[in-house]
């Protein structure tokens, strides 16, 4: 039983350890190969491409389909989203 919990213990800080590691490496997301347009307000939370008025980095907003977050989307996909937008909404 005390093996189990000290596993559990190491897998648990190379786990933080991996996200803190990601956090100090973050920066915006990398431009696609694809031709791309911005498209605001769809991002899922945690899964915007770069940094909004609130937080600093790819990847850091906490509310889901936050106006100012954006991602990465072939050209033309935005307007065919519900909710996306060229440009940034208020939140």
């Amino acid at each position: 039983m005390k093996t189990s919990n000290a596993l559990l213990m190491a897998a648990a800080t190379a786990a933080l350890g991996l996200v803190a590691m990601n956090a100090a490496n973050a920066g915006p997301a990398a431009k696609p190969m694809y031709e791309s347009e911005k498209c605001f307000g769809v991002a899922a939370g945690a899964a915007n491409d770069c940094q909004t008025a609130t937080n600093s980095c790819a990847g850091t907003v906490t509310q889901p389909m936050q106006g100012d977050a954006w991602i990465y989307v072939p050209t033309g996909v935005c307007g065919k989203i519900s909710g996306g937008s060229l440009e940034p909404k208020k939140s």
